[in-house]
């Protein structure tokens, strides 16, 4: 039986709540009850059923990864199409990438190649909506009409009752861009969002685990004349909210409060030889950190691989008015090949393979066709202003992603695309049966309907599918 889940109206909560995410507000959101509020608005009836605690780990590639260039080389098309990079066999008979990925070659095993996704969004808005909501809207919006698919598991594990762990459901480490978020859900289930460069060694996530026991102490006092002052309020409550109430400002104590939190985010923790195999870097160390909170109790965790190892522009978008693509990709493969590779075989050893997927993904491929412009600046990966040099441009109709853990059969290259890499031919795949084979994992209930803003039920998943050739 579809269940629908009722939006909370408008008035219900006492105040905005900015998506720098809930638990950013720290010791001033809590004392000024607006912590405890948002953990208040994840109380509504909850479910005799909690769902199954399993973990997605989501890998982003802003801007796009060039399919033709790494999952999905074409060594018989035109120079003019397949790049100038050789192509290596894998540990999977059949299954070739490029020389960017030796690493990930190596344990090809492990994952699945689905090689023939597409849409009909070709913007990064666009592109970006589709993947993670749905949303078929080819026009580039400023903010999501859906909402995506992290905030929705957030929103519907919130109706299973109190969680057991102090930390967050969603978790986004430099996430996807602004293009995506909880949309009519509301800002209680956008994700607590980490900024910053873990390989650094001051880098610290603020108003986690405190640990100075005045801080707590004052904390306590706050919360208790609180309550001594809601007495008249907790006469006239009819529907037994303030219980709830109550509830929720002790897991906001103790997300400020407990040692296990902090420890969590704590990435000296891990032994040297760790820390070196993912790469001592920012993308090792954010998938690094993505294995520890998952590990530690997370459901979502949205991590984005941009900044200076992408390049001059500092993501994927390879126009040539960006990046030389070719210098860009060999720029940013060492550390992208070496991170995830470590991620993937890091989930398998630690008995996370079965729980824990993990997706690695843009909003859509790059073009086959190679084309020139002149560059737009100097910089990493890029030539001197006004130099002509090669770059791919937005391609939606063909491109790869690969899929890790979640007991999934490895070893695979699912689907195709044609000779030039131009369209996806065999065993397409569109963005439903990408969010469909997410939630699957997560025991989300795919026929789930959740009202719009509009009191209009909206299905969280709509023509789509999942892809049973990646199930075990």
């Amino acid at each position: 039986m579809t269940r629908v889940f009722k939006t909370l109206p408008n008035n219900f909560c006492p105040g905005p709540i900015q998506r720098r995410g809930f638990m950013k507000m720290g010791l001033g959101g809590f004392t000024s009850l607006t912590l405890p509020n948002v953990l208040r608005l994840r109380a509504e009836n909850p479910s005799p059923t909690k769902p199954k605690k399993n973990a997605v780990i989501l890998v982003w590639q802003p801007g796009g990864c060039s399919h033709i260039d790494t999952y999905d080389p074409k060594p018989l098309a035109p120079s003019e199409y397949r790049g100038p990079f050789g192509t290596i066999s894998t540990a999977v008979p059949g299954m070739n990438f490029t020389e960017l990925l030796p690493m990930q070659a190596k344990i090809a095993d492990k994952f699945s190649v689905l090689r023939s996704m597409r849409h009909g969004s070709p913007g990064h808005p666009a592109g970006t909506m589709r993947m993670l909501s749905g949303d078929q809207d080819t026009r580039d919006k400023v903010k999501p009409r859906l909402p995506d698919w992290m905030s929705v598991t957030s929103y519907l594990r919130s109706k299973a009752g109190p969680r057991a762990t102090p930390l967050p459901p969603h978790v986004a480490f430099n996430g996807p861009a602004s293009y995506n978020g909880p949309a009519y859900l509301g800002d209680a289930y956008s994700p607590y969002y980490i900024t910053g460069d873990p390989a650094k060694p001051n880098f610290s996530v603020s108003n986690i685990g405190l640990s100075d026991p005045n801080e707590v102490q004052h904390l306590g006092r706050r919360a208790t004349l609180r309550k001594n002052l809601d007495t008249l309020e907790r006469s006239l409550d009819q529907v037994g909210e303030l219980s709830a109430l109550d509830e929720f400002e002790t897991q906001a104590m103790t997300l400020l409060t407990n040692q296990q939190t902090k420890e969590a985010f704590d990435l000296s923790r891990e032994d040297d030889q760790t820390r070196d195999r993912y790469g001592r870097n920012t993308w090792g160390q954010q998938l690094l950190m993505a294995r520890r909170l998952i590990e530690a109790g997370v459901d979502v965790l949205t991590t984005s691989l941009r900044g200076p190892l992408c390049g001059r522009v500092q993501n994927w978008d390879d126009h040539p008015v960006n990046h030389h693509i070719f210098d860009a990709l060999r720029f940013r493969s060492h550390a992208y090949d070496q991170a995830v590779s470590a991620l993937i075989e890091d989930i398998y050893e630690r008995g996370l393979s079965e729980r824990v997927l993990v997706v690695v993904t843009g909003e859509f491929g790059r073009t086959p066709k190679v084309s020139y412009q002149p560059s737009t600046g100097a910089g990493d990966a890029s030539a001197p202003a006004g130099s002509k040099q090669p770059g791919r441009d937005h391609w939606a109709r063909a491109f790869s992603n690969i899929w890790a853990g979640g007991g999934i059969q490895g070893g695979q290259f699912i689907g195709a695309t044609d000779r030039l890499g131009e369209d996806s031919i065999e065993r397409v795949c569109h963005e439903g049966d990408f969010l469909a084979t997410i939630y699957q994992h997560l025991g989300i209930d795919l026929t789930t309907t959740i009202d719009d803003f509009n009191g209009r039920p909206t299905p969280i998943v709509d023509r789509g599918k999942p892809i049973t050739e990646l199930m075990a």
